[in-house]
């Protein structure tokens, strides 16, 4: 590791933590040379692992485009930087764990959409915007509508609020 103030290439390692999000390794670190302190992040990358584009064009995985990608979606939201890394993360972790050497883009985004739908509902509907190719506001409203029941029961009327329905009507008081 060279030293940002001098460029000389030793440095030694003071301080070794784990990030709040337990993500990354925070390392403390000094110059040999000129004793300037600095920190540096170390997280883990996927390698090695080929991406097919839906027109069967093959590229290298590239971990900013998943950034990209999600930073767009996740515009103007709230979230903090440690989510952010947790969700890069813990995206990443589900490609590794299909343990392929080659996915599909589709795959991906299948991926990214699954973690986005328990992160943040706007982005998620964004994100799938773009994914999925909405045509039309249908599409726009048939994923709306599939996210704001997904895991959620429709409200049925309990036997009070019909009891109490009932009684409106015949009375005409509430």
């Amino acid at each position: 590791m060279h030293c940002p103030s001098c460029s000389h290439e030793s440095t030694s390692v003071i301080d070794t933590r784990l990030s709040s999000d337990g993500v990354a390794i925070r390392r403390r670190r000094e110059c040999d040379a000129c004793s300037h302190r600095f920190s540096t992040l170390e997280e883990i990358h996927l390698l090695d692992l080929v991406v097919v584009k839906r027109d069967g064009q093959r590229e290298a995985y590239n971990r900013d485009k998943l950034v990209r990608g999600l930073r767009k979606a996740l515009e103007k939201r709230q979230h903090t930087d440690a989510e952010f890394r947790a969700l890069v993360h813990s995206v990443e972790r589900d490609i590794q764990k299909m343990g392929v050497d080659e996915v599909t883009s589709e795959q991906i985004g299948a991926i990214v959409m699954s973690h986005l739908k328990s992160f943040d509902e706007v982005a998620y509907i964004r994100f799938a915007s773009v994914y999925r190719q909405f045509e039309d506001v249908d599409s726009f409203q048939r994923e709306l509508n599939a996210l704001m029941w997904s895991g959620k029961k429709p409200k049925t009327a309990t036997k009070k609020s019909v009891k109490k329905t009932r009684s409106t009507r015949t009375t005409g008081k509430s």
